[in-house]
């Protein structure tokens, strides 16, 4: 289906209010896990989604958070917005106990979450504390693992689970440190999970996008040269954008990629293809 050029006021590459795109996931409801403000990889994947015509469900870290999060749930109509810190016992299973009262079923689920602490997101792997490392493990892989069982019992007609990666899982990138192993791991689930849940019609799949000016991946030292690097390398010549990111999950989530699944997905302008 053709997509229409969207309007330059207020997020230009993303949403715009008034353009709806088409209806290839109407019916469809998901929850997005990871919308922090309008430039996340996760909003770019919410807003692309509702204007392919899908219900949303999207969370917030916290109440510091929420101020940010809620306008844009607003703008793109989302139906729920939920607290979600997935190292606190008890809200996960919240969440998707009120999507069971809300909706019943569920028909994907988008994780955009990740964390290392500073010290050791800056350090050697190496030197990774011990309590840095299962952090960073629970928050970046674990949790998608635990939604995944949790989404299962809801998909009943089966469905899609989503989570984001990067190229430092597969290759060693400077300065991305223990979230090489990190997403590695996170890879190799989605693998398993796409064995596991397979038979039941749920398909599972890791996006990479390329490197983005994302809040997040600011945490990252020496960022910008990352940056310049990808543009420099790419076949493309330049970063994607959370736009792209949002249409490729759009895919992913509609009947278009029923044949796939336990894949890595790479969004990067070609840049994982050189050496």
């Amino acid at each position: 289906m053709r997509e229409q050029a969207l309007k330059i006021d207020p997020l230009p590459k993303v949403w715009d209010p008034d353009l709806k795109i088409g209806e290839m996931l109407k019916g469809k409801r998901g929850l997005i896990v990871g919308v922090s403000n309008e430039n996340s990889i996760a909003y770019g994947c919410a807003a692309k989604l509702r204007g392919f015509g899908a219900e949303l469900a999207l969370t917030y870290l916290n109440e510091k958070a929420k101020p940010f999060v809620q306008p844009l749930a607003e703008q793109i109509e989302a139906s729920l917005l939920l607290p979600l810190d997935v190292e606190k016992p008890g809200q996960m299973e919240s969440v998707f106990e009120r999507i069971a009262a809300e909706w019943g079923q569920l028909d994907f689920v988008i994780h955009s979450i990740a964390f290392a602490p500073r010290k050791d997101l800056h350090g050697r792997v190496v030197d990774c504390s011990l309590e840095g490392f299962l952090q960073a493990m629970h928050v970046s892989c674990y949790s998608f693992i635990e939604m995944a069982r949790l989404a299962e019992p809801l998909m009943k007609q089966g469905g899609a689970l989503l989570t984001m990666s990067y190229y430092g899982a597969d290759k060693v990138v400077n300065h991305y440190n223990v979230m090489g192993p990190v997403k590695s791991a996170l890879q190799a689930t989605t693998r398993y999970l796409a064995a596991e849940l397979g038979d039941k019609n749920i398909r599972v799949y890791a996006v990479s996008p390329g490197p983005l000016k994302t809040r997040a991946a600011s945490g990252i030292a020496e960022f910008d040269e990352l940056i310049d690097a990808a543009v420099k390398r790419s076949p493309a010549h330049r970063l994607v954008d959370i736009a792209e990111v949002g249409r490729v999950a759009a895919f992913l989530v509609g009947g278009a990629a029923s044949g796939m699944t336990g894949d890595t997905i790479y969004v990067d302008a070609g840049l994982h293809n050189v050496a």
